[in-house]
């Protein structure tokens, strides 16, 4: 049985892109950022309205998604999150353009830091993927690895060959060995 800091070291190595011990700072995290912009005025209507609409989206209605993404916007401007929600629904209306103006406006209003800007800095990347610019790609996946993405992370040490090469040896030495 491996103790807390096994696991830790472990991440360390298979995982060098994560800064350790992020895992147990994640949580407390994104619990201040709720608490940063739940002061601001029809914040939790506004979540409800983003809720709203992810469910929309995930059910194929977009058009009703769009609406109430706006509605949520509208209500709460300074809210980030919505900004991201309704950019993720321009990516999947093929709408690039305003997806990338959403996700700098969420960038911008959580000062590029937290949960948000996490998963928007995931879905520039995702555009850049999307387009073949895996530069500007790989930066944007730093950059949400940095602020906690474990997908981001994955992404990048992907896009990097040499760390792929020693993470896949490394691997096979541990599984060779029962580690």
């Amino acid at each position: 049985m491996s103790t807390e800091r096994d696991k830790n070291v472990l991440n360390l190595i298979l995982n060098p892109m994560l800064p350790f011990g992020l895992e147990e700072g994640e949580e407390n995290e994104s619990k201040s950022e709720e608490e940063k912009y739940s002061n601001l005025p029809n914040y939790g209507q506004s979540e409800q309205l983003g809720k709203e609409g992810v469910e929309l989206a995930e059910k194929g209605d977009l058009e009703n998604a769009m609406k109430k993404f706006n509605e949520a916007i509208g209500i709460c401007p300074q809210n980030p999150s919505n900004y991201n929600n309704r950019a993720q629904l321009f990516r999947l209306m093929f709408k690039i353009p305003e997806a990338l103006t959403d996700l700098e406006k969420a960038l911008a209003l959580c000062e590029g830091k937290g949960r948000v800007a996490a998963q928007s800095n995931v879905q520039k990347a995702l555009i850049h993927q999307f387009h073949g610019d895996t530069a500007l790609a790989k930066v944007e996946f730093e950059q949400a690895a940095k602020l906690g993405s474990k997908f981001a992370q994955k992404q990048a040490i992907a896009m990097n060959p040499y760390a792929a090469m020693c993470n896949k040896m490394l691997g096979e030495i541990m599984t060779k060995f029962h580690i």
